[in-house]
């Protein structure tokens, strides 16, 4: 069974697109390095930016290329934000982390695998189908080491050097992972939380046909805790998401899928069975969580 929320091709943004770099609000946009997006927090040429996740191993260039147009030369950004570790979201962090000199933030539980303590769960290659799956006992699964640089994030919910937006702590891929919201707006940057393509899918990663998923199945170890992070954020009634895979999706359409995966998530996207479906990993503690007030 394909596992998968259709979405409405009204859905789509209407984004403008410079050079590979989609620009989905004034201040926000994404750029997709092969199989999973970044993001550029700022007004483009205004000073100011930060970056979202940061992509796959020797991406840095088209990383800081990408950055240079939008927000000028010798312009570093105030901060790195990490929804995950996960390897597709931290591979060029360490040579950025080096070239910019910036403080890197985190959710307190991420830390141990930023800081070279600690390895992810081993991926599951049995789910999913599909040849990004089968090929998953291959990805790294760190940990890597950007301790001079890494750091938790605020308490209080704040996203430094993104005034307005709040950290929401939203785990199940990862037992860190968060998603940016900024009420004002109603936007969401949702990592790896819900992805809009089919993620285990060669195929669908290329043509990036809009679906609505929930978290890629290969490297998500706690399904309980993920499909509470969905309707999480679902209950946000977000206009806009830009996730890490897939395309940014607005509107009424948008809502009623999510709502819709929320809804079904233990059909749609938990796997029928898999390593971590009878035995999910999850070994968050009270003890080792700085409450977040604002996530629910």
């Amino acid at each position: 069974m394909d596992k998968q929320v259709e979405v409405d091709a009204s859905a789509r943004v209407d984004e403008h697109d410079h050079d590979g770099v989609h620009e989905i609000a004034s201040d926000l946009a994404y750029k997709r390095l092969v199989m999973v997006n970044i993001c550029y927090y700022g007004i483009p040429g205004q000073g100011s930016w930060v970056l979202i996740d940061a992509g796959l191993h020797g991406s840095a260039p088209l990383i800081a290329s990408a950055a240079a147009d939008l927000f000028g030369k010798n312009n570093p950004p105030v901060a790195i934000i990490l929804t995950h570790g996960h390897f597709d979201h931290v591979g060029a962090l360490q040579t950025l982390a080096e070239k910019w000199d910036v403080p890197i933030y985190a959710h307190e539980i991420e830390l141990p695998y930023l800081r070279g303590e600690a390895s992810y769960p081993p991926p599951d290659p049995t789910v999913g189908g599909g040849m990004l799956a089968a090929s998953a006992g291959l990805y790294p699964r760190g940990p890597i080491d950007v301790s001079e640089w890494v750091q938790a994030f605020p308490a209080d919910g704040a996203v430094p050097g993104m005034p307005g937006w709040k950290w929401i702590h939203t785990p199940g891929h990862t037992e860190g992972h968060v998603s940016l919201w900024r009420e004002s707006d109603r936007t969401i940057i949702a990592g790896d939380a819900f992805i809009t393509t089919k993620q285990e899918s060669a195929y669908a990663v290329a043509t990036q046909r809009p679906e609505l998923h929930g978290p890629p199945m290969y490297f998500t170890p706690d399904w309980v805790s993920a499909a509470e992070s969905v309707r999480k954020l679902a209950a946000l009634r977000p206009e806009l998401v830009v996730t890490g895979h897939g395309r940014a999706l607005q509107g009424p359409e948008m809502l009623r899928s999510l709502e819709t995966l929320a809804r079904d998530f233990e059909k749609v996207a938990v796997p029928a069975q898999g390593r971590y479906v009878e035995a999910p990993v999850n070994n968050t503690s009270p003890a080792s969580v700085r409450a977040n007030p604002d996530a629910g």
